[in-house]
């Protein structure tokens, strides 16, 4: 199993570490395609700071954002699962796993990067900021580029199991699985209902998403389908609504009333 997360706008800038060392970071066939996307950043960073925010659509009230990106190469890092934070990162929790737990996240899980295309929880990046729709001078749209990359590495990385899609849209748009995979990819929606209405929540979709990812570690069975995670996920507690197999894969629909 492959659980395919979206990044955190927020990082934690580690304090101590290591500077990035890319050929150190999981799938190294991609290693080519993060050196493009660093170098044109932290050009374009080392260069004008407002021209660099503007560009990266960082307000100009945030120009330390600019600062640690041109410094991306020269700063510590740390691992990905102690960078990345936010919502869907607070509910996960890799911090308080068992060990169990962390074992099974350093193989079933990754993280998709604007800066690194995937991200595995050990891998040692530093903090950057870098949005998924976001275009850079002499390399252009991060999802173009990433889409002309990284389908190889998905693939190496998800082998014969069932890749779990938590994406949000702008990261989905980075690749997408062919056809024959289909039957293989569940991508997970979280709704939130109130009063037999039901609708898409991000505070809700993100916190439940992160919360499904450390039941599963925690849980250790390995669904090999889409129909088997959604009877893994209602013995776990949650709503679950299978949709009908398509070109794409299967969507199922986590129905959660209440944080």
């Amino acid at each position: 199993m492959l659980i395919l997360l979206p990044p955190s706008e927020g990082k934690v800038a580690p304090r101590r570490g290591k500077p990035l060392d890319l050929t150190t970071l999981g799938s190294p066939e991609l290693t080519a395609a993060r050196e493009r996307v660093l170098d044109a950043l932290v050009e374009l960073c080392e260069g004008d700071p407002d021209v660099a925010a503007k560009t990266l659509g960082v307000p100009k009230t945030q120009l330390d954002l600019v600062r640690l990106n041109a410094e991306a190469r020269r700063t510590p890092t740390a691992r990905g699962d102690q960078v990345y934070s936010g919502v869907v990162y607070e509910a996960l929790d890799f911090a308080t796993l068992s060990t169990a737990g962390k074992r099974r996240a350093t193989g079933r899980v990754a993280v998709t990067s604007s800066l690194f295309g995937l991200v595995r929880p050990a891998d040692r990046i530093p903090a950057y900021r870098l949005s998924g729709d976001a275009s850079l001078p002499g390399l252009g749209g991060i999802a173009a580029h990433w889409r002309a990359h990284l389908g190889d590495a998905v693939t190496a990385a998800l082998g014969t199991g069932l890749l779990v899609d938590l994406r949000s849209g702008t990261y989905a748009a980075f690749w997408r699985p062919a056809p024959e995979l289909a039957r293989r990819v569940a991508t997970v929606r979280v709704l939130h209902e109130v009063d037999g209405r039901r609708q898409v929540v991000s505070h809700f979709n993100k916190a439940t998403k992160g919360r499904i990812v450390r039941a599963l570690l925690e849980d250790g069975r390995d669904p090999r389908t889409p129909a088997r995670l959604a009877e893994v996920l209602r013995d776990l507690g949650w709503v679950v609504e299978g949709g009908e197999p398509t070109p794409q894969g299967t969507q199922l629909d986590v129905v959660v009333a209440q944080l």
